[in-house]
């Protein structure tokens, strides 16, 4: 039997970092009303040269020397974003290019905060499958290029960011299971209009309470869903790593786990959303830092537009 493990992670974050202060000279807020609503307190915003491409290479070259493997050994390429470069070639391809690993398959998956999780499952089962011995999975957006500015309810949260994880095949359980779900029906709910067709800019839009309600109620689901696929219970889990979207939806998903907020990796005051980035770079924050070690076990959930939602439980 094939299974996958994490063998090395990576991350990378936009020098540049803007704070509530700064923001509340432009929109009206202020740094009390912000922190008290999503608990953040800054976020990293790309620059003009910054691309997705190029921030999802960088969190993948920190991967890989943390796996001290060499490059020509990677066989697969999955990175999820919702803001790529160009609608073609695939964001991946534009990384294998800057990686130069020649030919192996590589591509995209599109699920907005959702999507790392999504793109994990795709290679997890890519390896189980026999089709790959060593996956890249990133996570890379610049949320900030779809921003309206001017718009409270959504400048606060969105910010810019990469992460990466490096999957090699074991035999051993690393990834126990991935579970994802999707419904179409709450498209309305959070959504970017199309930058093709539209006849409005494709700034995100979204209706915030709504998104809040749905998601608790679906992320509780989910992690018990996951728990029960491999009866485990609430208490083996070492570390919570959930989609750093807003502290109340991580707090509530926590109070569900029954997990004290000790076991929960948080970087959401630090780094904002960034969508399908955030789950990467809490992952390796938390790897680098020494709070996560060989062997515990993990479960690392995310919720975004769609809706998509998904949840990894591992073995570190």
């Amino acid at each position: 039997m094939k299974y996958s493990q994490i063998v090395g992670t990576g991350s990378y974050l936009p020098s540049r970092i803007l704070t509530n202060n700064e923001l509340a000279q432009s929109v009206d807020t202020t740094d009390e009303w912000i922190v008290e609503r999503t608990g953040i307190h800054q976020r990293h915003i790309a620059s003009n040269t910054d691309t997705v491409a190029g921030m999802a290479a960088a969190a993948a070259k920190q991967a890989i020397a943390a796996a001290g493997i060499d490059v020509n050994k990677i066989d697969l390429i999955v990175v999820a974003t919702s803001t790529p470069d160009k609608f073609f070639p695939s964001t991946a391809c534009l990384v294998q290019e800057q990686l130069g690993i020649n030919e192996c398959p590589a591509f995209d998956v599109g699920a907005a905060c959702a999507g790392f999780n999504y793109a994990l499952s795709v290679a997890d089962n890519f390896i189980r499958g026999g089709m790959s011995k060593c996956a890249l999975v990133i996570g890379s957006e610049i949320m900030s290029r779809i921003i309206d500015w001017n718009d409270r309810g959504t400048c606060i949260l969105f910010a810019d960011g990469a992460g990466a994880v490096l999957l090699e095949v074991a035999s051993q359980p690393g990834i126990f299971s991935t579970h994802l779900h999707a419904a179409g029906q709450y498209k309305d709910l959070l959504y970017t209009p199309s930058g093709l067709h539209a006849a409005e800019p494709a700034y995100m839009k979204m209706k915030g309470s709504e998104v809040f309600k749905v998601a608790v109620t679906k992320l509780s689901l989910l992690v018990s869903e996951a728990l029960d696929a491999n009866k485990m219970s609430n208490s083996e889990i070492d570390w919570f790593i959930p989609h750093q979207a807003n502290l109340r939806i991580i707090q509530a998903t926590a109070k569900h786990l029954n997990l004290p907020m000790e076991q929960v990796v948080v970087t959401v005051g630090e780094h904002g959303n960034t969508s399908a980035a955030s789950v990467p770079l809490a992952l390796d924050q938390a790897i680098r830092d020494g709070r996560i070690k060989r062997g515990q076990v993990l479960l690392l959930e995310s919720f975004g537009g769609g809706f998509a939602w998904g949840a990894s439980l591992i073995r570190y």
